[in-house]
C-alpha cells in the first residue's frame, strides 16, 4: 500500500544525503572490513546503499526487501562458485536493512542471526551513527560467516567487489 509519508520520505532522500551519511572515509572503512572478513570465510559479501526508491517503484508497492532481491539478482551475487553471495542492502528512506543470501549460505545460518545483524545497523543508523553501525553490522555478518562458512585454506579469487555501492 502506498502511503503519503512513505512517498515523501523517498522523494526527499537524495544521493547527497547518502553521501553525507556515508562519506569516502566510511566507504573505505567498510571496504576494508568486508575484505578482512573475506579472509576468514568463504562467502562473498556486498553492501549496497540506496537512498530511496523511484516513484514508480513506490507506486508499484515495492518493499525494501523486494528491492534487495532485485539487486541481488542484478549484481549477480548468486553467481559465485560456492553459491556464497551475501547482500547487505540499506534503504535510507525506509530506514531498512535487509540481508539476502545465496542458497549455500542461507541453509547454514538462521534467519534470526541475520536479523540481529540488521538490528545492530538500524539502531545505530537511527541515532545517526552510520560509520560505527555499518562496521559493527558487517563485523557481525563476518563473524556469522566465519562460524558457518569458514575459510578452508584454498586460494580463491575475490569474486565480487568489496567496494560498497551507493546507487
Amino acid at each position: 500500500m502506498v502511503t503519503l509519508p512513505r512517498m515523501l520520505r523517498h522523494l526527499l532522500c537524495t544521493t547527497w544525503k547518502a553521501r553525507r551519511a556515508f562519506p569516502a572515509a566510511t566507504l573505505q572503512a567498510i571496504q576494508q572490513e568486508i575484505g578482512a572478513g573475506e579472509t576468514r570465510h568463504r562467502a562473498e559479501l556486498r553492501l549496497i546503499i540506496e537512498p530511496a526508491l523511484s516513484t514508480a517503484q513506490i507506486l508499484d508497492g515495492l518493499s525494501a526487501r523486494g528491492r534487495a532481491h532485485e539487486l541481488f539478482s542484478h549484481y549477480r551475487l548468486w553467481d559465485t562458485e560456492e553459491n556464497c553471495g551475501v547482500l547487505i542492502y540499506l534503504n535510507l528512506a525506509d530506514h531498512s536493512v535487509d540481508i539476502i543470501t545465496d542458497r549455500g549460505i542461507g541453509q547454514a545460518v538462521a534467519r534470526a542471526d541475520w536479523e540481529a545483524a540488521c538490528r545492530t545497523m538500524t539502531a545505530g543508523f537511527a541515532a545517526g551513527r552510520f560509520h560505527e553501525s555499518a562496521l559493527a553490522g558487517i563485523s557481525h555478518v563476518n563473524a556469522l560467516l566465519g562460524q558457518h562458512f569458514p575459510a578452508d585454506g584454498t586460494d580463491r579469487s575475490n569474486e565480487l567487489s568489496d567496494r560498497p555501492l551507493i546507487l
